[in-house]
């Protein structure tokens, strides 16, 4: 009779455990709200998934191919474009031992149409008289490696847009620029 308690009290304690684990999974599967919050989860997640692997992986093969076939697409009239150039200009600049330093400035203006090259010529004077006073109080430092010329060019198309202020000028081309 012993053997009989044990195995019972063995029965006893192993039926409650997969009674437990019968009824979690039976808890998990008969909760329809979480059925469908993790059915959704998992769902939003391939699809999520397939979506990035497709538009990452496949489609910038598909548009480098089409570049390789086809060469790349030009717009079927070229964009109008219109220069103008500015007189040379020479002035002295500021150095910091107080040496005489000049500066020798070639421009172009890029213009929008034909017609405003017209106004804009009218308005040149304007636009040198602009330059000069900036030019002189520039210093030499001002004037040092790629990121010094990027922001004396923005300077000058600014105060090129302020002086034609009718005009819109695209952009000021530098020609030539001699430090000495």
């Amino acid at each position: 009779m012993a053997n009989t308690d044990t195995e019972g009290e063995a029965e006893e304690g192993q039926a409650p455990v997969e009674g437990e684990k019968k009824g979690f999974v039976k808890k998990l599967l008969g909760n329809k709200k979480l059925l469908i919050i993790v059915g959704a989860a998992l769902l939003l997640l391939l699809g999520g998934g397939g979506a990035a692997l497709y538009f990452f992986v496949f489609s910038s093969s598909d548009e480098q191919a089409k570049i390789a076939a086809n060469g790349p697409e030009f717009p079927a009239t070229p964009p109008q474009v219109v220069y103008s150039d500015v007189p040379d200009l020479i002035v002295n600049i500021q150095s910091a031992d107080g040496a005489q330093v000049y500066l020798k400035l070639s421009l172009s203006l890029e213009l929008y149409s034909a017609e405003e090259k017209a106004g804009i010529q009218v308005l040149i004077p304007r636009i040198v008289d602009q330059f000069q006073g900036y030019l002189r109080e520039l210093r030499t430092d001002d004037l040092k490696g790629s990121a010094g010329i990027m922001r004396v060019k923005e300077e000058l198309l600014r105060r090129t847009n302020v002086a034609a202020a009718p005009y819109k000028v695209r952009d000021v081309l530098l020609k030539e620029m001699i430090i000495q």
